[in-house]
């Protein structure tokens, strides 16, 4: 999987240090609060994990599953939910959990979802933020990383379900993609 690779642009400590970065200011941002985490399957699973173990306060883990990119390498215009919340959102502080926030599609999707269902806040904490990519205006509230606009893949982002096992985020070759 290496050799798909065109260049690493963020390793695991990189990562692990934003990691404890962002879980601090939400740690501080959410004290005396019960947040509730809610993170964005597939692609998101190892960043949570991360995240979490930085976060000093009493919370909860929720996961959701949503459909954007169906086979492709750019995003759909078409968003589906596929797993749903079970928690009830009412009244709640609510943290999305992404990967990436890509063309905003998808975020706005989320927010608008939880909005219509009575959350209080809601919040977003992203690994990666590509600010080139947005189709829509959403922005998130906690970013590991600013991400230029390529096609990215490892720790949990994937093409065609592979490389989401790489410990690090990197470019993914072209030729790989474009076959």
């Amino acid at each position: 999987m290496d050799n798909d690779i065109q260049e690493v642009l963020y390793d695991q400590e990189s990562i692990q240090k934003a990691a404890e970065r962002l879980g601090k200011q939400i740690t501080q941002d959410y004290a005396g609060s019960t947040p509730l985490f809610l993170s964005v399957l597939k692609g998101a699973y190892l960043w949570t994990a991360d995240l979490l173990r930085e976060v000093d306060l009493y919370a909860e883990l929720e996961f959701i599953k949503i459909s954007s990119y169906h086979g492709g390498v750019s995003s759909s215009d078409e968003i589906t939910l596929v797993t749903d919340v079970r928690s009830d959102v009412r009244g709640r502080d609510v943290i999305i959990l992404e990967d990436i926030v890509d063309t905003g599609q998808s975020l706005l999707f989320l927010k608008e979802l939880l909005a219509k269902r009575g959350a209080k806040s809601i919040k977003v904490a992203t690994l990666l933020d590509k600010i080139e990519g947005r189709k829509v205006e959403v922005d998130a509230d906690y970013a590991g990383f600013n991400v230029r606009n390529e096609f990215v893949v490892g720790y949990g982002l994937d093409y065609e379900e592979h490389y989401r096992n790489l410990p690090y985020v990197g470019i993914l070759k072209k030729e790989v993609y474009t076959k």
